[in-house]
């Protein structure tokens, strides 16, 4: 196996043992969000969330528009006092986002779980992200509360190709996840077959369409 394909097959593994929003997850499979943010955008800061801002200074560019692999960066007020960071999933328009983010909605009533591709929107009256309102999975739809941030960190070029991966090991993840699931509860074999086939399938494909290439081996 070549040195690109071990990595993805790496990044594969972790999120795989991320601990998915399910049912009965425990406060040990729980996930802080600065934790995640830096394992999936592969910015390297530490600390609180809202200490991102100031520690990114000479570091990371910083700005005030979204771009995707970038970090968006929460002020500490109200009841998240420890800030918040998301990475930006996608950019839909320039007052509409997608983030990837940890411990934000409640998910049959637990915290620290993972969210995909969640809407953020700007509210702020200059259009500068300073204010935003994000989707609250409890109530299928954006929160009432405005929350105020600093900005977006972004990535270097290394980086933004190092999420682009990890986006789509999530992605598969998340989705050979919910096909175990289903294939766990069903009384037949064959399911449990065709799902380890289909996996099989899909994990390699990924990884044939990130290298561009033959991923049998070296």
């Amino acid at each position: 196996m070549s040195r690109p394909t071990r990595n993805l097959a790496g990044v594969l593994a972790a999120i795989l043992a991320l601990g998915f929003a399910t049912p009965g997850a425990h406060a040990e499979d729980s996930w802080q969000c600065a934790a995640f943010a830096r394992v999936f955008s592969g910015i390297q800061i530490f600390g609180d969330a809202y200490t991102w801002w100031q520690k990114a200074s000479g570091r990371y560019d910083k700005g005030d528009t979204p771009k995707a692999g970038a970090v968006l960066v929460f002020k500490p007020p109200g009841a998240r006092r420890l800030g918040h960071v998301a990475v930006v999933s996608q950019v839909l328009t320039d007052r509409i986002i997608q983030v990837t983010h940890a411990n934000w909605s409640r998910i049959n009533g637990e915290r620290g779980q993972i969210e995909q591709n969640v809407t953020v929107v700007d509210v702020s009256p200059e259009g500068d992200w300073t204010e935003v309102k994000v989707w609250y999975d409890p109530l299928q739809d954006l929160g009432k509360t405005t929350y105020s941030t600093y900005g977006f960190v972004y990535q270097s070029g290394a980086q933004n190709a190092q999420s682009a991966v990890k986006t789509a090991a999530l992605t598969v993840a998340q989705t050979t996840m919910s096909h175990m699931a289903a294939a766990v509860q069903s009384p037949s074999g064959s399911a449990v077959q065709a799902f380890a086939r289909d996996s099989s399938d899909r994990i390699a494909s990924l990884i044939q369409s990130v290298m561009g290439g033959d991923s049998s081996g070296d």
